[in-house]
C-alpha cells in the first residue's frame, strides 16, 4: 500500500475518534478532509517576522499561536508594562511604543494588530501601506467608513488580510453553515443570535493616570477624556468612544456566522430595527448592555440579536434570570427544522439533519481548521484568507449598524450595495466620526 494511502487511513481514523469527540458527524470529517489540511510550522530558514501590535491578552494569545509559523521578532504597546512583560514572554529585544517604528522595520513580514478597536483601522491601513500582511483582531472597525477604506487598501495592496473571526476555522461552526446553504433546512426563514449581556455601572471617578501609560495616544482619534481606569484596557469595549459594547465583540463573531449560513457575508441586511431593554447610568458605561435588534435581508430572510443573561461565556449566570433563557450563539430556522451551534456544541430539531451526510453541494464553503495557520498558509500562497477584509467588514457593519439604530431610536433602511442608508441624511452622517487630530487619517498619508 502507498504511504499517501497509510496516511488518509490514519487521517480518516483521527476523523472518527476527533467526530465521537466533538459530536461532529464522521462523514463531514471525511468529506472536507482533503480541502484543508492542517496547517504545517515552516522549517526556521522560512518564516516570516512578526510583530505583535497590542500587548493585552488576546494579542499575547495571539502571538502565541502565530509563533508556531514565524518569529516574533517585535512587540509594541503604549503601555511599557504589558510591551516589557510581552517582550519578557517571548525573549523579543525589540520594544516600540510607536507603531509606525515598526512598520519600518524590514526583518517585519507581518503584524498581528490587538489594539483596542478604536485603533484597529489606522494600524491596519499604515501596515498594508509598508507592504506587511495583516492578521487583525474583531471587531475589525469602529464606523462602516474605516471598513470601506480598509476593503479598499486590501484590494490595491494585495497584502494578505485576515480577520480574527476564529469561528469560521471551527468545525462545528462551518458544519451549520455548510448544512444551512445547501438546503438541509429547506428554505431559511429566520436566524436568531444570541450575545452576552454587557456591563452596566457607573458613575466612575477619574483617577491619576498610570505612569507605565501613554493614555493621550491610547485614545487616539476619540475626543480626549480625563483618565478613567474603567474606560481603559479590560473595560473599554464598553464605551460608545472606543467599541459598541457586545454588540461589537461577541457580534462580531455571532453576526459572521449568521451572514455566512444565510449567504450574504458580502453584502448585508435592508432594514434594522433596534431598541435598548435598559438605559446606561449616567456617568458610567454607554454602550448597550442589553438591547434587541431586528434585521431583514434582501430575499426576505428575517434576523433577531438579542443580549441575555444565560451562560455568559466568561462561566457567570445571572441569578435572578430564568434558565429557560436561550444560550448564546447563533440558530437557523428554516422551513424544515432548526440548527444551533455555539463554541464546543452543535444540534438539530432532528438528529438526521446532522447526521444525514450532503450528497451533493451547490455551494462549497472555504474550509480552514486552523485559523492562524490559514492566515500563514496564505502569506506563502497569496489566496485570499478566510476571513479576508470584506467578509471582516461585512460582520461588523451588521453590528455597527445595530448600534446606530439603537442610539438613533428608530427603524433603518440600508442598502448594501452602495453601503449607504436609504434617504437617511441624519444616519449616512453617522457613518463615519470625526477624529481627533493627531490621530487621524493623515498620520499614515
Amino acid at each position: 500500500m502507498k504511504p499517501s494511502h497509510i496516511s488518509r487511513r490514519n487521517l480518516l481514523r483521527q476523523a472518527t475518534f476527533a467526530a465521537a469527540a466533538t459530536g461532529i458527524p464522521p462523514w463531514f470529517f471525511a468529506q472536507t478532509l482533503d480541502a484543508a489540511k492542517p496547517a504545517k510550522p515552516l522549517s526556521p530558514n522560512d518564516k516570516p517576522g512578526i510583530a505583535l501590535i497590542g500587548c493585552g491578552g488576546m494579542g499575547r494569545n495571539d502571538a502565541k499561536l502565530a509563533a508556531e509559523f514565524g518569529n516574533i521578532v517585535a512587540v509594541c504597546d503604549v503601555d511599557t508594562k504589558r510591551v516589557g512583560e510581552t517582550s519578557q514572554q517571548f525573549e523579543v529585544a525589540k520594544v516600540f511604543g510607536e507603531f509606525r517604528k515598526v512598520l519600518e522595520r524590514d526583518d517585519v513580514h507581518a503584524i498581528i494588530n490587538a489594539t483596542p478597536d478604536h485603533w484597529h483601522t489606522l494600524i491596519n491601513l499604515a501596515a498594508m501601506k509598508a507592504g506587511k500582511d495583516v492578521y487583525s483582531e474583531k471587531p475589525l472597525t469602529l464606523t462602516i467608513d474605516e471598513g470601506r477604506r480598509v476593503v479598499e487598501a486590501a484590494q490595491n495592496s494585495k497584502r494578505v488580510f485576515q480577520t480574527g473571526s476564529q469561528q469560521r476555522s471551527d468545525a462545528r461552526f462551518r458544519l451549520a453553515c455548510d448544512l444551512v446553504r445547501n438546503g438541509r433546512l429547506g428554505k431559511l426563514k429566520h436566524i436568531q443570535v444570541v450575545l452576552p449581556v454587557g456591563q452596566h455601572g457607573g458613575p466612575f471617578a477619574t483617577a491619576p493616570v498610570p505612569q507605565e501609560l501613554d493614555w493621550n495616544t491610547w485614545q487616539g482619534q476619540v475626543a480626549a477624556h480625563d483618565y478613567v481606569p474603567e474606560r481603559c484596557h479590560r473595560t473599554f469595549r464598553y464605551w460608545l468612544d472606543y467599541s459598541g459594547g457586545t454588540m461589537t465583540d461577541w457580534g462580531a463573531h455571532h453576526h459572521d456566522i449568521a451572514l455566512w449560513g444565510a449567504g450574504y457575508e458580502r453584502s448585508g441586511p435592508v432594514s434594522i430595527e433596534g431598541k435598548r431593554l435598559i438605559e446606561p447610568i449616567a456617568g458610567g458605561y454607554d454602550a448597550p448592555s442589553q438591547y434587541e435588534v431586528h434585521y431583514e435581508y434582501p430575499n426576505g430572510v428575517t434576523q433577531t440579536t438579542i443580549s441575555t443573561l444565560r451562560n455568559n461565556f466568561d462561566g457567570s449566570t445571572a441569578k435572578d434570570q430564568s434558565q429557560d433563557l436561550p444560550e448564546h450563539g447563533v440558530k437557523f430556522v428554516g422551513a424544515d427544522g432548526w440548527i444551533f451551534v455555539t463554541r464546543g456544541k452543535i444540534e438539530a430539531s432532528r438528529p438526521e439533519l446532522l447526521a444525514e451526510p450532503l450528497t451533493e453541494r451547490k455551494v462549497e464553503l472555504y474550509v480552514s481548521n486552523n485559523h492562524m495557520g490559514n492566515f500563514f498558509d496564505c502569506i506563502r500562497s497569496r489566496k485570499a484568507a478566510i476571513c479576508d477584509a470584506e467578509i471582516g467588514h461585512r460582520s461588523v457593519s451588521v453590528c455597527h449598524l445595530g448600534v446606530l439604530s439603537i442610539r438613533l431610536g428608530r427603524k433603518l433602511k440600508w442598502n448594501p450595495e452602495t453601503e449607504q442608508f436609504v434617504n437617511d441624511a441624519e444616519a449616512n452622517g453617522q457613518i463615519m466620526r470625526e477624529q481627533r487630530k493627531p490621530f487621524s487619517y493623515d498620520m499614515i498619508g
